[in-house]
Order: structure tokens, then C-alpha cells, then sequence
């Protein structure tokens, strides 16, 4: 069924068409229609697969066709997510949807300023997400009014339950009005996300898009054995074979976002690190640089991998495999979303080869082994002498760095 068939405002057809939303996915197929008739829903769906436009069309349609514009309104759709970076993303992704409409959406998250946000506030607000954190801080004080929701929407729960956020979602409840609809999703499903989801609705539909296979079958994943340290020439290999492309490689600590990013500078390719010892203002700027194109590199960790949804991302790569086998479908899910075709490569060192076996048990099938021959293996990595020292001078200064940041640290605390 096209998009074009369903009963929609004429407003919300027009803005799907220039969004080139055409067919909807399986989720999006399966979630429009219960959540227009008001139906509670819990959805199991990996990343990837057009969840944030399941519940974002719909809702839409139901407040474009309740035409309650009146001013200084407070929100109508409350979107609880786990991090900074998604909450700004749904907000673009609904905020696009529903240009030209009367709909006013607003993204409120912490580590920003709360002035511009408490002014939108006032000035009336239908849609809103928001990080836990933040959304308590504007209640406590009186600028959030949540008595009109009429739709909680919980994204990404598993991971909410990893950032320990149980009871916030618990007190939030008890702030909400009894009577509302409530849409649940989450990218995996086990006896303590069952908890909460079913303290949450009542009565949901439930879906769950192909819950045996794990893996996107819109990413071609390939694997090549690599040791530890000569990784870096295989991802500047890999950079410069493939202009015009974006590239989101995953590292396993800070240290190592860090690390790789100064050996990546080093050889003139300009990157961005996104990690939790960021500042908000320095993730933003990083996701916006590699969104719009100014890098095409963004070396990120875990952290970020299930906050980032950034359009054309055309290769992931596992600089370091993950410590849990779940985590490489997070990884590459960033690539191939919707109906394009993405890349996963990952390199694994002799130390990883335990964890890969996890992984490949995990998706239920191998990946494909890149055999690369020994001269090339060698030419790959045969930098002049110069640069070799050059990089290990940079190495030495960064973890000089980092001691002396812990020094400074231990001198504090006493």
C-alpha cells in the first residue's frame, strides 16, 4: 500500500511525497493503523527499519485532523528518549514532517541552555521529546504542564533500562493523565523490558519485525584479519578508496576515539570523535559536520551507536569489535536504513577472534571473510619511516596528555 492511499491530511500527504516516503516499511505497514484508532502498541523493531516515522506519521495525522491550535497549549505527544542526540534527531525528523502545518514541536534534552526552551514553552508546544533528565527539571519547576498528553510514546526502551532511568518512566506515569495512549518500542525484547512495558500499556498490539533475524538484510557485511596495531592503515586505506562516502568507524574505549582520530589528522583526513567525555556543544557540532557533509569520517563509541541516525551513511566499520554480540547489529544498523543499501566491515585482531565467534552465533550466520594476500597486507601498511615516527610522537603526547589530566585529577581530590 502506497502512503498516498491512506486516509491522510492533505498537508501531511504533501510533506510525505517531498520527504520521498513512498511505501512503508513493515513496521511503519503494521503500526499506523492501530496507533490512528488510538490503540496502545508495543512494537519490538530493530534500528534501521523506519520506527521513529511509525509513530511519528501517524500521531501527526491525529493532531493535524484535531485541529486544536489554540495558543499557549501545552503538549499533546510526549516522546521520552534515552539520549541528547536522539531526541534532537525525532524532534528534526517530525518537525520536517510537519512543516507548514500548525504543529509546534520541541526537542528539550540536558547539557543546553533553558532559556530558549522555557520560551517555547510558553508560546505553546504539541509534540514534544525529551530526555528524562531534563524533562523532570522543567516540571519540578513549574514550566511543564503534562495534564493534556494524550500520547506517551517510550523510544528505545531497552536502552533507557541500561542508562537505569526505571524509575523516572515510573514517576513520569504519575504525572501523566490515566487515560492516554501509550506506544512502546524497542530494539530488543527480555523479561525486565516485558516489566516495564507492561506496567506501561494496556491492552497493546504487539509487532515485532523479523524477531529470527537480527541483521538488516540491506548491509553486505564482510570481515578481514587485521592486527591491533596496523588497523589504522586499513580504515585510511579504506577512507581514501572510497571518496564521496561517509564513514562511521566504532572504537571500543575513548582513549582509542581519541587515539585514532589524532592518527587520522596525522595523514591529512579530516574526522570528527563523538564519546561520552564530550561536551553537548562538541557532539552536536561533530554529528552536524558529518551530516552535512564537512567530514566524512565520525569515529564514535558505543555510546553513540544506538543515538545516531544520520541520512547516507554509507559504510560502518568495526575498528573494534564490541564487547557484546548485540552491539555489532546496533553498529551497523546506522548504515542501510530504509531501503538503501549500506556496508559493515569490521577488522578483527588475533585477541577479538573469541567475540567474532559471538557475533557470527548472534546473527545466526558467518560474515564474509575479505582474504587479503600478504603483499598487499604489507603495502597496506609500509608508511616511510618518518611518518611511522611522526606517529608514535603523537601517540606519546596524547597519553602524556592523559597522565597529566589524571594528575591534575588526584590533586583535586586531595
Amino acid at each position: 500500500m502506497k502512503f498516498s492511499r491512506y486516509p491522510f491530511e492533505q498537508i501531511l500527504k504533501e510533506r510525505l511525497a517531498a520527504l520521498e516516503f513512498k511505501r512503508p516499511t513493515d513496521i511503519q505497514y503494521k503500526a499506523i493503523e492501530p496507533i490512528l484508532k488510538g490503540q496502545d502498541v508495543l512494537a519490538v523493531a530493530q534500528t534501521g527499519t523506519g520506527k521513529t516515522a511509525a509513530f511519528a506519521i501517524p500521531l501527526a495525522q491525529q493532531l493535524l485532523a484535531g485541529k486544536d491550535q489554540s495558543k499557549g497549549r501545552s503538549p499533546k505527544v510526549v516522546v521520552m528518549v534515552p539520549t541528547h542526540e536522539l531526541a534532537q534527531q525525532i524532534e528534526s525528523f517530525i518537525h520536517n514532517l510537519t512543516r507548514g502545518s500548525w504543529i509546534e514541536t520541541l526537542a528539550i534534552y540536558g547539557g543546553s541552555k533553558q532559556d530558549k526552551q522555557l520560551a517555547k514553552l510558553e508560546t505553546g508546544v504539541d509534540i514534544l521529546v525529551a530526555t528524562p533528565g531534563r524533562l523532570f527539571d522543567l516540571q519540578a519547576q513549574g514550566a511543564l504542564r503534562l495534564q493534556a498528553v494524550k500520547t506517551l510514546v517510550l523510544d528505545e526502551a531497552d536502552r533507557m533500562l541500561q542508562f537505569g532511568f526505571y524509575e523516572d518512566i515510573q514517576d513520569l506515569l504519575q504525572r501523566l493523565p490515566q487515560k492516554r495512549q501509550t506506544l512502546f518500542f524497542s530494539a530488543t525484547i527480555d523479561q525486565k523490558i516485558k516489566k516495564l512495558a507492561y506496567s506501561l500499556v494496556s491492552n497493546p498490539i504487539r509487532i515485532q519485525i523479523s524477531p529470527k533475524d537480527p541483521v538488516n538484510k540491506n548491509i553486505d557485511h564482510s570481515l578481514c584479519f587485521v592486527d591491533m596495531e596496523d588497523k589504522r592503515f586499513f580504515l585510511e586505506r579504506l577512507y581514501k578508496e572510497n571518496p564521496n562516502q561517509k564513514i562511521l568507524a566504532f572504537v571500543r574505549t575513548r582513549v582509542r576515539a581519541e587515539r585514532l582520530l589524532a592518527a587520522m589528522q596525522r595523514v591529512k583526513i579530516e574526522a570528527r570523535s563523538l564519546h561520552g567525555d564530550k561536551e553537548q556543544q562538541e557532539r552536536t557540532a561533530a554529528l552536524k559536520a558529518f551530516a552535512e557533509g564537512e567530514v566524512r569520517l565520525l569515529i564514535a563509541t558505543d555510546v553513540s551507536a544506538r543515538g545516531i541516525d544520520i541520512p547516507n551513511v554509507h559504510l560502518v566499520i568495526n575498528y573494534d569489535l564490541p564487547d557484546q554480540a548485540e552491539n555489532y547489529v546496533h553498529r551497523v544498523g546506522r548504515t542501510g536504513r530504509g531501503r538503501k543499501r549500506g556496508k559493515a566491515i569490521s577488522f578483527c585482531a588475533p585477541r577479538e577472534e573469541e567475540m567474532l565467534e559471538k557475533i557470527e552465533e548472534y546473527m545466526g550466520q558467518k560474515i564474509k571473510l575479505l582474504d587479503i594476500p600478504v603483499e598487499d597486507y604489507e603495502a597496506t601498511i609500509d608508511l616511510s619511516d618518518s611518518q611511522t615516527y611522526s606517529f608514535k610522537d603523537v601517540m606519546r603526547e596524547i597519553q602524556e596528555a592523559e597522565d597529566s589530566k589524571k594528575n591534575r585529577r588526584k590533586k583535586r581530590k586531595k
